[in-house]
């Protein structure tokens, strides 16, 4: 809709906006529509984690689903039902691991205030980190309203790997919840963390239709740590295939000795 997707890049990038830049130095290797603000779907729940813990709210505090976490923007189903009480450790886990919106929409209902005092508790948190570009109206990231571009969702990840409660439950493969007296499994929504390739010490999917598919993550490849933002990915599996494509560029980089050549990067508005 934005036509972000008729700009041809070197590494052919199914995304709209990408950002790809280093964690310790802050040089951008690859940017394309970075600053293109976008729904950011349930990228929405990095911020929504860092909040919760940052307000230093009992983990072990026992919430519960009400109706009101119902989702009746998309109309998504969800295996916590109605009634179901989780730890607030416990829905953060299954928030960043699993994506789960019931389990992001009670914890920001639990929030000191309420509901509404979250969601501006989200806004002066971006505002904070420079995220000048980024506005919340709830915290699940349902609503195609929550917007940000792929500069700003940098500094979100650069900020939420700073937490290692954050890296340890979005990097988590698999859990298992007791839900009453049921134990419940759940996985990770990104395969990636499967994969031996691959050194993620943080990481978030998400995708509504107006957001495509998108993917923040931390990672350490060709021997740097590295910020990864794509957005607006056409295709259920084409986040994942850019950034397959974005490592194999780094590895080769490296091997060719270009990573701080200036040919080795690129630049797309």
């Amino acid at each position: 809709m934005y036509g972000l997707h008729q700009l041809e890049d070197p590494l052919e990038l199914k995304s709209g906006a990408a950002l790809v830049m280093d964690q310790e130095t802050n040089e951008v290797l690859v940017t394309k529509n970075s600053q293109a603000v976008l729904p950011i779907a349930s990228i929405t729940k990095l911020m929504t984690a860092l909040l919760v813990i940052e307000a230093q709210q009992p983990l072990t505090e026992m919430l519960t689903i009400t109706e009101e976490d119902i989702d009746t923007e998309k109309g998504s189903r969800s295996r916590l039902q109605v009634g179901a009480q989780l730890s607030r450790g416990d829905m953060l886990h299954l928030a960043l691991m699993a994506s789960e919106n019931r389990a992001a929409n009670a914890l920001g209902r639990h929030y000191p205030g309420g509901f509404y005092a979250f969601v501006a508790a989200m806004n002066a948190k971006a505002r904070s980190l420079g995220m000048l570009d980024t506005r919340y109206v709830e915290p699940t990231g349902l609503s195609s309203l929550n917007q940000s571009s792929a500069h700003d969702l940098a500094l979100l990840v650069k900020a939420a790997y700073d937490v290692p409660l954050i890296r340890t439950l979005s990097t988590s493969p698999e859990g298992l919840v007791a839900v009453g007296p049921r134990q419940m499994q759940f996985h990770t929504t990104n395969r990636l963390v499967l994969n031996p390739e691959w050194d993620i010490g943080l990481q978030k999917t998400g995708y509504i239709v107006e957001a495509g598919q998108c993917l923040v993550m931390q990672a350490k490849l060709a021997g740097r740590k590295l910020i990864m933002v794509l957005l607006d990915s056409a295709g259920k599996y084409s986040r994942l295939g850019d950034a397959e494509r974005i490592r194999r560029w780094l590895v080769q980089s490296t091997l060719n000795g270009a990573t701080t050549a200036a040919s080795s990067r690129f630049d797309l508005r």
